[in-house]
């Protein structure tokens, strides 16, 4: 059961950073801040747009930048397929290797618990 994943390179994972954050973005205003951000040259971010629009990404309308694809899911995917590429899909193994000596507060460990519990089936 393969599911297409979300899964975007260094750069273009660092590009979309700066989209999720501004857009919806004049690509002008893009092309300053990929510079300022990254020392992208115009050409550089242009081909960024271009590429990350076909990939079904990010939309270039009228020179304005939108987000079709929300970071929460990228991230989501980028999880789950490191959680299964690293430890087999066992969620145990990643907390415990992902802890490994940390001690976390009362309030972080409250936190998880309630994660498990809201995700736990009945």
């Amino acid at each position: 059961m393969h599911m297409e994943h979300l899964k975007l390179c260094d750069s273009d994972y660092r590009f979309m950073s700066i989209v999720w954050e501004h857009a919806p973005v004049a690509s002008g205003d893009l092309v300053k801040l990929c510079s300022e951000e990254l020392g992208w040259k115009k050409s550089t971010t242009y081909t960024a747009i271009k590429k990350l629009a076909q990939k079904g990404y990010l939309i270039n309308e009228n020179a304005i930048v939108s987000v079709l694809i929300p970071k929460e899911h990228v991230q989501r995917d980028e999880s789950n397929y490191f959680v299964e590429r690293t430890f087999g899909g066992s969620l145990p193994g990643f907390l415990t290797a992902f802890l490994g000596d940390k001690k976390i507060s009362k309030t972080e460990a409250d936190k998880i618990k309630k994660i498990i519990d809201d995700y736990s089936e009945d």
